[in-house]
């Protein structure tokens, strides 16, 4: 009995064709006896990926027990990305399948690869992270007071406060609301001015 799995493809330009992408991808279903929906994206330099969330949308319903890539540098934006949705997606019960990297995270083997990929995306976070405070103790230590962003042209001039303390005071609001506190938004907007 045949199932349906769901194809995604993606190019990073207009430019380029998913026609390879699609080639490999249909010889994997053909191979396979697999029913599929293709969805294709093509990507310039927006940042958000329509119709890879409307996948995403559609696996996290169940609609398809399988998802299948050619490579997995056309699914993420990083690898904490790809690392979040591969969890989700497995939690579900969906499988994830990336055909030149040889991964099926189907398997026991596949779910010890996201764990590896895993460690070390968390290693690289805390690399990062390393360097960043390293970086800040030695412009500490060299006497530069200026830390942070490069003051630019917006900041030569006062900014407005009008406003401001207003919108800051709607945030408290709503958070206290949320938390079951009702006060008048005056007393948010004293607390702030204090």
């Amino acid at each position: 009995m045949s199932r349906k799995i769901a194809m995604y493809a993606r190019t990073s330009t207009t430019k380029q064709y998913n026609e390879n992408q699609i080639l490999v991808l249909k010889e994997y279903a053909l191979k396979n006896g697999f029913e599929y929906d293709l969805y294709e994206e093509q990507e310039s330099s927006r940042k958000t990926r329509p119709v890879k969330q409307e996948l995403l949308r559609k696996l996290r319903a169940k609609e398809y027990d399988t998802c299948v890539i050619v490579s997995l540098s056309r699914w993420p934006r990083s690898s904490v990305e790809l690392l979040i949705e591969l969890q989700e997606l497995a939690d579900k019960g969906v499988n994830f399948v990336s055909i030149k990297d040889n991964l099926d995270f189907s398997s026991a083997t596949g779910r010890l690869q996201i764990a590896i990929l895993s460690a070390f995306s968390a290693f690289e976070r805390e690399l990062i992270s390393e360097r960043t405070k390293m970086g800040l103790e030695r412009v500490r230590a060299q006497g530069m007071k200026q830390l942070g962003r490069p003051k630019g042209s917006s900041d030569k001039r006062p900014r407005k406060k009008s406003g401001y303390y207003l919108k800051e005071a709607n945030k408290r609001k709503k958070i206290g609301e949320a938390k079951g506190i009702f006060m008048p938004i005056e007393h948010y907007i004293n607390q702030k001015a204090n």
